[in-house]
């Protein structure tokens, strides 16, 4: 018998005093992720994440700074984040928002507009961040939908749909899945491509092969062949966030990797350089809206 999905609640895990409340879940044999959540007073730190991310605020209304600008998705907009998108977000007003929200793997999109890649190749993005289309929402509805009562082959035909109906109503653009170090905005409000400098990336592949270890400002910037303002600063430019929050952001990764495995949030937090279980928790909410319990509950089988 195929195993239904369980969402899971997350129970004002961020403000027992105010209507906060996040539900999770990932259907058996899929690799879509939902979190359907409402936030009053949680706050997300800027965070990115690997997949791509479609979001829809159902009521009230959501602000959050993503590509360089400040922008707010109201009742019936669709939010669209390419992977190694770094936003943030919060309500616009004291009564809070409604979204949901489902993460789809790079590969799928791809393979579903793999011939609007063109001849530069690489992974499709999504110019707008913001998109107010009936015929988008209704889909990433019915995409929700699916994911908790369907079997898998309803839910991939949900999903072309839903990635088709999105196309349709946005640009695209091929190129890097996020910015590259270069000068001024492109015209994502990303920096404009251009050959990374090599002490940057010496940096950024340190940072990615041992986001575990701990370092010092001043080693990465004696790596970078700067000083550790300069660096800071370009990271930020390059990479919407700075060093540290960057490593913070492969830890989680590699943290929610492993609770989809079915490790325990304490040795997620072990394995990935967090000091304890409740130094994971508490950025894991942050950036997630959810315990890393919460999550490991959703989605291991």
């Amino acid at each position: 018998m195929r195993r239904s999905a369980r969402p899971v609640l997350q129970n004002r895990g961020v403000d027992a005093q105010t209507r906060n409340w996040a539900r999770y879940w990932r259907a058996p044999d899929s690799s879509i992720e939902v979190m359907r959540a409402h936030f009053e007073t949680h706050r997300y730190y800027k965070h990115s994440h690997e997949t791509y991310s479609f979001g829809v605020t159902e009521s009230g209304a959501q602000t959050f700074t993503c590509r360089g600008a400040k922008r707010t998705s109201a009742a019936g907009m669709v939010m669209a984040f390419n992977p190694d998108d770094p936003h943030d977000g919060h309500a616009t007003t004291a009564l809070g928002f409604t979204y949901s929200i489902v993460y789809i793997p790079e590969s799928a999109v791809t393979e579903i507009l793999g011939d609007r890649r063109g001849r530069r190749g690489g992974a499709p993005l999504f110019v707008e961040p913001v998109l107010h289309d009936k015929a988008a929402a209704d889909a990433l509805r019915r995409l929700s939908a699916a994911l908790s009562d369907d079997g898998r082959l309803a839910v991939d035909e949900m999903r072309d749909q839903a990635i088709r109906a999105l196309v349709r109503c946005t640009p695209l653009r091929t190129g890097a899945l996020g910015p590259e170090p270069g000068a001024g905005p492109g015209p994502l409000g990303l920096a404009a491509p251009r050959r990374p400098e090599a002490g940057l990336l010496r940096v950024r592949d340190l940072l990615r092969a041992q986001y575990a270890r701990e370092f010092g400002a001043e080693e990465l910037a004696h790596l970078a062949g700067c000083s550790r303002f300069a660096l800071y600063r370009a990271f930020v430019a390059a990479y919407g966030m700075s060093p540290g929050d960057y490593q913070r952001q492969l830890r989680l990764r590699a943290a929610r990797s492993l609770l989809a495995q079915g490790l325990s949030p304490a040795q997620a937090a072990s394995e990935t350089g967090f000091a304890d279980q409740a130094h994971l928790t508490r950025w894991f909410g942050r950036c997630y809206g959810i315990t890393p319990a919460r999550y490991r509950t959703a989605v291991v089988a």
